[in-house]
């Protein structure tokens, strides 16, 4: 078996290992919503008098991580995380063997771009619950994982080849890595937010989120604190992404001569800088917290979306890095 066959087995593997964390991870969530629900229950239950209908001691009281479902909770909990490193290890192997093959840095095109930046925010993730729980975010981040790398394979998968003279620089490493560090750590963000504005229209009254199919939105942190995440990790991609549009700059000067040429690559990478600025201006100057806050973040993520997929495929220009258009000049 070749080395590129190999990574594209790892790359399957990966995503069927995810797939398990996806649905291990909303077991936990909804065994935890279960679990919170017998505990109100128990605490409403009136005591009744008498010796033969005293309640049972505090050493054989119904715990508040639910009884009996407890166990079955922490065994979903660690079948959830350790199924997502298996996975985001086997993503690991399967970019470095992409890259060996390629005989370049792995993410040259859409193809190991989406590789990549899952790798980023499955790692983003992992790393965050070293330091507190944020396992309420698993079910989505591993989801999105899966989403990426499925469409990847099948639609974005190109031959492991190398890249245009202009383009053998170490520029590739620096100024792509960064972009897609900035993209994974965005990508969290995005899912804070979403849940932050699902779980704020449950608590407004929303008739179809008060449904009993969405009481695990009871178990994700308050519409602030999930705010607050997003805030701060929107705040690091922001950083990365300046860096990004400043090493790009800095890229295409050596390579074309230009420091800017308003390619669409180079106007979109502008407008999602801009968003983001906007949205981290607006939350600290002028007061724009809660649904409007997430609602900045969303069209965010959907401008680096769209810079990823409609740019590369719809625009051509000199970032056309696709590789599915033979036409295209390749780059990053």
């Amino acid at each position: 078996m070749q080395i590129a066959e190999l990574s594209v087995l790892l790359v399957w593997g990966a995503a069927t290992a995810l797939t398990i964390a996806l649905v291990a991870f909303a077991i936990d969530l909804g065994r935890r919503t279960e679990a919170r629900a017998e505990a109100h229950a128990e605490a409403r239950t009136p005591v009744a008098v008498g010796a033969g209908s005293a309640r049972p001691s505090t050493g054989d009281a119904p715990s508040s991580d639910g009884g009996a479902a407890a166990p079955v909770r922490r065994r979903a909990a660690g079948i959830a995380m350790s199924t997502t490193w298996l996975g985001t290890a086997m993503l690991l192997v399967a970019i470095v063997l992409r890259g060996l093959a390629a005989g370049r840095t792995p993410w040259a095109n859409m193809y190991e771009f989406t590789l990549v930046g899952s790798f980023m925010a499955l790692a983003v993730f992992l790393g965050m619950n070293l330091r507190k729980d944020f396992k309420f975010l698993g079910a989505f981040v591993t989801g999105l994982a899966v989403l990426f790398l499925v469409l990847g394979l099948n639609v974005f998968y190109v031959a492991a080849t190398g890249v245009q003279p202009a383009l053998q620089n170490y520029w590739l490493v620096i100024h792509v890595g960064v972009a897609i560090s900035a993209t994974g750590i965005f990508t969290v963000a995005f899912v804070a937010s979403v849940l932050q504005l699902l779980r704020d229209s449950r608590d407004s009254g929303s008739p179809y989120l008060l449904r009993p199919g969405f009481r695990w939105l009871d178990r994700v942190p308050t519409p602030t604190s999930l705010e607050a995440l997003s805030f701060r990790l929107n705040a690091v991609g922001f950083v990365l992404w300046t860096f990004t549009i400043i090493g790009g700059a800095i890229w295409a000067e050596h390579a074309w001569g230009r420091y800017w040429g308003w390619d669409p690559k180079e106007v979109w990478s502008f407008v999602i800088w801009v968003v983001y600025a906007a949205y981290l201006h607006a939350r600290t100057t002028r007061g724009w917290d809660g649904r409007r806050a997430a609602w900045f973040v969303v069209v965010g993520y959907l401008c680096v979306l769209f810079n990823f997929t409609g740019v590369n495929l719809i625009f051509n220009g000199k970032h056309s890095y696709s590789g599915l258009n033979t036409d295209s000049t390749g780059g990053a």
